[in-house]
């Protein structure tokens, strides 16, 4: 898999790792040594330059604009994720696969939890995200659509019925392209490549204890704890489907095929 990630902060000194999320594969929690390691980097409380930066005069230090929250949140976080997929199958019947995704998705998704919303929607549950005496349980509503004509599979956010409001607002817009080529193998001529960019942004409300700490920091802590949980997600799920795929079309691998996941 590789990761694009927006604003993230110096690997050297916090870089998000396994152990973040401690005893729980859908915990998503900041450890006190990264947090202390963020403020020691970008520093705590009111930053009086910053508030004199109008918003809308800011610039991102990427290709990618910086986010607006949506109404009624006081924050917003975003991530661009580009992943790979590859399949021994030709692409029809990694469609098929595809397309009946009621039989795979939620057998792949664990060990995150997600429910059925009509035929083609889940509500998907991450666990607990946060940091800085801060989280949420996040849950989002996907919908997984058939492929337009030119075979290009897309995920959108809907809304999961009946559900209270839960102080964040999810934009979740994916899409899968899908190229067939061939091998040079004569029990798997053809092989089947996924494409999987993600753009993700959260908008958040934050309680006053939060809205204290520097704008800065609270950017770059935000991007980066979301970046690890759509990595963690994404290629847990990425590398199941795969795993799924093959088994359930009693395919072996050959040992001298490297396929990325």
């Amino acid at each position: 898999m590789q990761q694009e990630s927006m604003r993230s902060p110096d690997n050297s000194s916090i870089e998000l790792n396994s152990e973040t999320n401690g005893e729980s594969d859908s915990e998503f929690l900041l450890t006190p040594a990264q947090e202390a390691a963020m403020l020691s980097e970008y520093g705590s409380g009111d930053d009086s330059q910053d508030n004199l930066v109008d918003e809308d005069e800011q610039v991102a230090t990427s290709a990618e604009p910086i986010p607006k929250p949506s109404h009624g949140y006081s924050n917003a976080f975003f991530n661009h994720y580009v992943g790979h997929m590859d399949l021994l199958a030709d692409q029809q019947t990694v469609m098929k696969y595809l397309d009946a995704h009621q039989g795979w998705f939620r057998r792949c998704a664990n060990p995150f939890k997600a429910d059925p919303l009509g035929e083609t929607g889940y509500a998907m549950g991450v666990g607990k995200v946060g940091a800085m005496g801060f989280q949420v349980d996040a849950r989002v509503g996907l919908n997984l659509l058939p492929p337009d004509e030119n075979f290009v599979y897309r995920i959108t956010t809907i809304p999961i019925p009946e559900q209270p409001p839960q102080g964040y607002e999810v934009d979740f817009q994916a899409e899968m392209h899908l190229k067939e080529q061939p091998l040079e193998i004569a029990e798997n001529p053809v092989m089947t490549s996924i494409q999987w960019d993600l753009r993700l942004t959260v908008s958040l409300q934050f309680p006053a204890f939060i809205q204290k700490i520097s704008r800065d920091m609270l950017q770059k802590t935000g991007d980066s704890v979301l970046g690890f949980v759509v990595q963690k997600v994404s290629k847990s799920l990425t590398a199941k489907v795969q795993d799924d795929f093959h088994k359930t079309h009693n395919i072996k691998v050959p040992k001298q095929i490297k396929l990325r996941r």
